[in-house]
């Protein structure tokens, strides 16, 4: 076999257009990072180990064949329910939180992999009744969603909660759940307000007041927002120049390597700089969709379109929290902030779109 062919066999599914998109918003992280670590490498180089680790994890997943992808489906959902069931009774508290569990050879956080395990079971639970949809089966999905957003709620680990409750609401809404029923969860929600703000944890009611008035605390609660918009509005059309945002390296902006690491791009490279990242991520964005468009099954629509409506809503809340539109609650830049658990989820996600779109002849066969 020439190099030609073991390069093709290697590359067979794995889509072009999707990857260099994913690539660019890499680099853009290890560019971003370089300086918001202060011109050290200690993070972009840990960066590159853990996009090593994530591009190998999505390569694979991109070789499973759709029915196997199907079948992993109960066993990932119900290892996720045993491991957050295990967080609640034996996990580790760390600022307030009970969020990891220490299984001696590693501590993990098990909500992350329930951000692929929800969209995944509630899929492959809606492929299985396909022909026989009732307001019976989306109940029955609605608790496969409902089940681990409480225990992460309980945690409290809010803005993952809201992040999987968006992953599974959207697999409701591909799977057909009508707008009269869309439109009375709705109300039903604003109806019951004021109860669920009497269930939030103080610091969950204090970040959104901090979002009517960051003033009210500005060295306290209001902190982190006032400085994430400080450093946005800093930028201008084309920002302060690489490596010379001001409230970076006088390090005024905090978490500025994770969660408010937009503030940095922002003040360094201004409104110009933004548009081209939201081009960049309206390019994956993009292509999610023409893979869940020419999806060949019930279950890789369903997925497919999670899986990218989750995406795009990780980067709305991130830009929104940071630009002082929604409260902090930290969610990372998708593919920019630093960390390996994200990173990974986030490339199992478009590993499984890669998986769809390059197996979806074999199904049609």
């Amino acid at each position: 076999m020439t190099r030609r062919q073991l390069w093709l066999k290697f590359t067979e599914h794995i889509d072009p257009l999707l990857l260099l998109g994913i690539v660019l918003l890499m680099l853009t992280s290890l560019l971003v990072l370089y300086s918001a670590d202060n011109g050290s490498w200690n993070r972009p180089l840990s960066q590159l180990a853990n996009i090593a680790v994530a591009l190998t994890a999505m390569w694979l997943i991109a070789n499973l064949p759709l029915h196997y992808l199907m079948r992993t489906a109960v066993p990932i959902y119900l290892t996720g329910m045993l491991l957050l069931l295990g967080v609640a009774l034996f996990g580790e508290i760390s600022h307030g939180a009970r969020r990891w569990l220490n299984l001696g050879v590693a501590t993990i956080q098990p909500s992350e992999l329930m951000k692929i395990g929800v969209p995944l079971m509630m899929a492959w639970y809606f492929e299985k009744h396909e022909a026989t949809l009732t307001l019976r089966n989306y109940f029955i999905a609605a608790l496969l969603l409902l089940l681990p957003v409480g225990l992460i709620a309980r945690q409290p680990d809010l803005g993952t909660a809201m992040l999987i409750s968006a992953s599974g609401f959207y697999v409701l809404f591909l799977a057909g759940l009508s707008w009269r029923v869309i439109s009375g969860l709705f109300v039903a929600a604003l109806a019951s307000a004021p109860v669920l703000w009497s269930l939030l944890h103080d610091y969950q009611r204090h970040r959104i007041l901090m979002l009517l008035d960051p003033s009210q605390d500005a060295l306290g609660k209001g902190y982190h927002t006032i400085q994430g918009m400080i450093a946005v509005g800093s930028g201008g059309i084309l920002g302060k120049g690489y490596l010379k945002g001001t409230q970076t390296h006088l390090d005024f902006l905090p978490e500025r390597t994770t969660d408010f690491i937009f503030a940095v791009y922002s003040e360094e490279f201004g409104l110009l700089g933004n548009l081209i990242l939201l081009a960049l991520y309206f390019f994956v964005i993009g292509r999610g969709f023409i893979i869940t468009a020419n999806a060949s099954t019930y279950f890789t629509r369903l997925m497919s379109g999670s899986i990218t409506l989750t995406f795009a809503t990780y980067a709305f809340v991130n830009m929104g929290m940071v630009s002082g539109i929604l409260p902090v609650v930290g969610v990372p830049l998708p593919l920019v902030s630093y960390g390996g658990t994200s990173m990974l989820t986030l490339l199992l996600g478009f590993g499984m779109l890669m998986s769809i779109e390059t197996h979806k002849n074999l199904v049609k066969t």
